[in-house]
């Protein structure tokens, strides 16, 4: 199993580990899963699944991020 695999996010190639959910990227980049919207590969990821989405090798992710305010 590779150590590494290669993914986009938000246009921009990165490396992450193998089977990392959305949930746990998520985490890593410090997002708030109540305040984001995900798809993956063309397809949005439902809140409820984040933790259930494993990410492959050469997934595509858009990362939409939602700032309140007044």
């Amino acid at each position: 199993m590779a150590d590494r695999i290669e993914i986009t996010l938000n246009g921009e190639s990165r490396f992450i580990q193998p089977a990392v959910t959305v949930a746990e990227l998520l985490a890593h980049l410090s997002l708030d899963t109540r305040r984001v919207a995900v798809e993956r590969n063309l397809e949005t990821v439902p809140r409820a699944a984040f933790g259930d989405t494993a990410l492959h090798q050469g997934d595509t992710l858009e990362i939409a991020h939602f700032i309140g305010g007044f």
